[in-house]
């Protein structure tokens, strides 16, 4: 039998990958969406996810879209209501809001599923079971890209909570909390904030794991050109590299065959089956590093930015 799901938040996000990855399950029925703007064929859009819960629509389930500054509340209630809930990258805009998320759910028994999409990626799975019997001896985070080409518009990511260069670079750390064996701390570094802007556009950033293995992180909005999404890895017994976002896998120079990307249909194949176990996936480390990094980086003002 398949789920009934209604999607929050129709922008960006969700019509490149949450309504095609839904169109295309075979555990998943889109029967409503909730927005302030934009729609979808086929289904009734509300204004809100109330408006939406107080229709005679059946609902089993809610993917939350929306940018992170407004997913606390409208997750709360759906959780609230009984509706198993997942939530789109980054889960919240702060590790009290995804707390809380987590208790209520417990509390109600429903499932809750924070979505880190680039753990999906082909690469990433092989990578992990690679390196989980390998001594680590450092690694580097490459994640560089064209805001402007990424996220034409999109105000309320420059807004605190919206993470700035992290949106991107959270995808990089959710892949490394992932592959790496050991927990991993931040040391320091900087954080370049333009003058007209409260989100960072780049970072620089000192990672290490429980065995002192040093971990480099490089993200930066302002890359033209070709895009760098790119882990490498060293160890006792070579050099994993890890590219294109998880797309491609070499290991000790030899180049991985891997199944073709389908990060989303991955990630909701994964949701219907923690609804089906009565389970939720809730790890918050990647977000816990971002936190951290905020906490501890030093903030530079650089020039400002227009996109």
């Amino acid at each position: 039998m398949t789920l009934r799901i209604a999607v929050v938040g129709l922008g960006k996000i969700a019509h490149d990958q949450h309504l095609p990855a839904i169109a295309a399950s075979p555990d998943f029925d889109l029967v409503a969406a909730a927005s302030l703007e934009g729609g979808v064929d086929g289904v009734p859009v509300f204004r809100t996810i109330d408006d939406l819960l107080a229709s005679d629509i059946a609902v089993d389930a809610v993917a939350m879209c929306q940018p992170p500054q407004a997913r606390y509340d409208a997750a709360l209630t759906a959780i609230r209501a009984n509706k198993h809930v997942l939530l789109e990258k980054p889960p919240g805009a702060t590790m009290a809001e995804c707390e809380g998320l987590v208790r209520m759910a417990t509390a109600t028994g429903t499932t809750l599923f924070a979505a880190w999409h680039s753990r999906y990626a082909p690469g990433v799975a092989p990578a992990r079971a690679w390196l989980s019997s390998r001594r680590i001896l450092s690694a580097a985070i490459v994640w560089k890209e064209d805001v402007r080409r990424w996220h034409p518009g999109q105000r309320w990511i420059w807004e605190p909570g919206g993470l700035g260069v992290f949106d991107p670079g959270i995808n990089a750390l959710s892949i490394a909390t992932h592959i790496l064996p050991g927990h991993i701390v931040l040391r320091g570094g900087t954080l370049d904030v333009p003058s007209n802007r409260a989100a960072p556009i780049a970072a620089d950033l000192t990672l290490v794991d429980m065995d002192g293995a040093p971990i480099s992180v490089v993200f930066d909005w302002r890359q033209t050109g070709p895009q760098t999404w790119d882990i490498s890895v060293e160890t006792a017994d070579g050099r994993l590299e890890l590219e294109r976002g998880g797309a491609a896998l070499r290991i000790a120079g030899e180049d991985q065959s891997l199944p073709a990307e389908a990060e989303y249909p991955r990630l909701y194949a994964h949701f219907a089956d923690l609804i089906r176990a009565k389970a939720s996936d809730t790890d918050r480390s990647p977000l816990r590093l971002v936190a951290d990094a905020f906490l501890r980086a030093r903030h530079v003002p650089v020039a400002p930015f227009d996109d």
